[in-house]
């Protein structure tokens, strides 16, 4: 009996295409930004978990960044952190830096999800069965 053959993770050097480089200012692709530059200078953030509730409370203003744009379009309704992580392809970190800023400038709105009760009301539940029993 032969053992199983691993499988490599990565594709053989011979495999790759290489990556074009970018040819002066206006050909090529451009490499994406640094989280930093999309984040900005690490100042103090506020106080968000991954389910607190985002809405927004205003339109994107023209100063607006594309990310803080985005958000402010995504949370018409309420959206939770992770989502708009999710959504937007961006690390929680990142999230909640732009949105400290969108809180201090107040153009979104955070709040606590709502918690329901873990168990309901006895009583009530008596009052809906007796109810259909009289049905």
């Amino acid at each position: 009996m032969t053992p199983p053959q691993r499988q490599r993770r990565h594709p053989s050097p011979e495999l790759v295409e290489p990556v074009p480089k970018p040819e002066g200012a206006g050909g090529g692709k451009r490499p994406p930004e640094r989280l930093y530059v999309v984040a900005g200078p690490d100042g103090e953030r506020a106080d968000l978990d991954l389910v607190t509730l985002i809405v927004a409370r205003a339109d994107p203003p023209p100063s607006a960044t594309p990310e803080q744009t985005a958000m402010l379009r995504l949370t018409t309704a309420p959206l939770s952190v992770a989502e708009l992580s999710a959504y937007l392809n961006l690390p929680f970190s990142v999230v909640t830096v732009l949105l400290t800023e969108m809180l201090t400038a107040e153009l979104v709105q955070a709040r606590a999800p709502i918690v329901r009760q873990a168990l309901p009301d006895r009583s009530l539940l008596e009052a809906v069965m007796h109810g259909l029993q009289r049905l």
